[in-house]
């Protein structure tokens, strides 16, 4: 019964609930269902109708009361009231228990049933595209169908991702230019209990420093010149759902203070206000800076950073993960000639070979428009190794081309390692093949 339009009329005049029936069936997509009693109608509730009319004076029950149990029991099944009585004072208490509407027995009450039923329906229409589309997005965002890959490195932020989506933690995404932090959000939002409210994702180096509050926070109407009507800020529009910042490392001092009181008191005052506004949404922050190394440095507050640290995730660059650039190349192979109408390519073992042996400075995104391109320009049903070229603006090594001492090249070096394995000295030494002392010494002086 839930996949077609079913109606329930509750009535006790037979003569009358017999020309409602002839009516609404007139329209051959209505199946539609007659009850005598109230107990009638909440025998078969299980049945869920796509709406219920209810006569306000049933022999067994009256209409507030059947209205209140199929609320409880049923609260997104629309209920219309029938009455014999013109009584405003109970057709507004019974629209404030959730009473669709409420219409009156007279020579209107056909039309009237008939256009609030087109209404209801309109109504379902929407909520049925709409689960569906959360159930496509939620598909979509399966960390195996957003995520291609199947190399260690990935298992392990697969595992990460799963344990952020099973609780309320807030979550931090750590990781190059291009390797997927706001993937990664949307997929952790998706599979989580918030997966029906809103994923608001705001970037932080994008918003010009003096709009960055009443983009956050919103406004009041008047707050400031061009302020014509009262904005809701992304922190709002998050409520219940997950509020993802996108380049938190680029975000100014001063409103740091701001959003750090946000959190700690989950409450926000919008530009030209002064009304608190409470809220509630997960915090997924993400960023490609050491935010260690910016506390350090006194660019980013230590209070904010433990307060959004929560489930630490650090995506592995592209370089990083192996034989998953071949698993990604053939995805982008395929999506590229799908949306372009195109007959499906394969890579040649000479060009896949080419794709393993070049570090990916751009990450994944670096990878997409490498592959896209040769799409373009391979000529037969196969792209080969000279279709591939690579055209990075950020050369793997690129330092080297610097004019430096060489103790300056192996500050770098050292630097470089430190950030890229979490600040782990012993495993920093180890790949460099040099005593732990030495680091801890440049560390110790100020070098690192």
């Amino acid at each position: 019964m839930e996949n077609q339009f079913s109606i329930f009329i509750v009535e006790d005049d037979l003569l009358y609930s017999s020309v409602l029936q002839y009516h609404l069936n007139l329209n051959p997509d209505y199946e539609v269902h007659v009850f005598d009693t109230g107990k009638g109608l909440l025998d078969n509730l299980n049945k869920k109708p796509s709406a219920i009319t209810l006569d306000y004076s049933l022999p067994d029950f009256d209409g507030e009361t059947i209205l209140k149990i199929i609320k409880r029991d049923y609260p997104e099944i629309p209920v219309i009231i029938i009455s014999g009585q013109e009584d405003i004072a109970t057709a507004v208490k019974l629209l404030k228990l959730g009473a669709y509407d409420y219409i009156v027995k007279d020579e209107n009450v056909k039309d009237r049933l008939w256009s609030t039923l087109l209404k209801v329906r309109e109504t379902k229409n929407l909520k049925d595209e709409i689960t569906l589309l959360r159930k496509e997005v939620g598909e979509k965002y399966e960390f195996d169908n957003s995520i291609k890959g199947n190399s260690d490195a990935l298992k392990r932020v697969f595992a990460l991702m799963e344990k952020a989506a099973q609780s309320q933690i807030n979550v931090s995404v750590y990781g190059e230019t291009g390797t997927g932090k706001e993937l990664v959000a949307k997929s952790i939002h998706y599979n989580s209990a918030r997966s029906k409210k809103p994923f608001v994702a705001v970037n932080m180096s994008a918003i010009p420093k003096e709009l960055v509050e009443s983009e956050l926070f919103g406004h009041e109407k008047g707050a400031f010149t061009g302020a014509m009507i009262r904005r809701i800020g992304k922190f709002e529009e998050a409520n219940g759902g997950t509020l993802f910042l996108d380049e938190i490392g680029e975000m100014d001092i001063n409103i740091q203070a701001k959003i750090l009181r946000a959190l700690q008191e989950q409450e926000i005052v919008r530009v030209g206000g002064n009304a608190t506004v409470k809220f509630d949404a997960r915090i997924i922050v993400a960023t490609h800076r050491n935010l260690t190394e910016e506390v350090k440095n006194g660019n980013f507050r230590e209070d904010l950073y433990y307060r959004i640290l929560g489930l630490n995730i650090k995506l592995p660059p592209l370089r990083e993960r192996g034989n998953d650039i071949l698993i990604l190349a053939k995805y982008f192979v395929e999506d590229y000639c799908k949306k372009n109408k195109l007959p499906l390519l394969s890579i040649h073992s000479e060009a896949s070979q080419k794709l393993l042996q070049y570090g990916f400075p751009g990450n994944i995104r670096e990878l997409k428009a490498v592959i896209e391109l040769s799409c373009v320009m391979a000529t037969g049903n196969e792209i080969m190794s000279e279709d591939i070229s690579f055209n990075s603006i950020r050369p793997e090594g690129s330092f080297l081309l610097d004019e430096l001492t060489l103790k300056e090249y192996n500050r770098r070096i050292l630097k470089h390692f430190l950030d890229k394995y979490d600040n782990d000295v012993l495993l920093v030494a180890s790949k460099l093949d040099i005593g732990k002392s030495t680091i801890y010494n440049m560390i110790k002086n100020g070098e690192l």
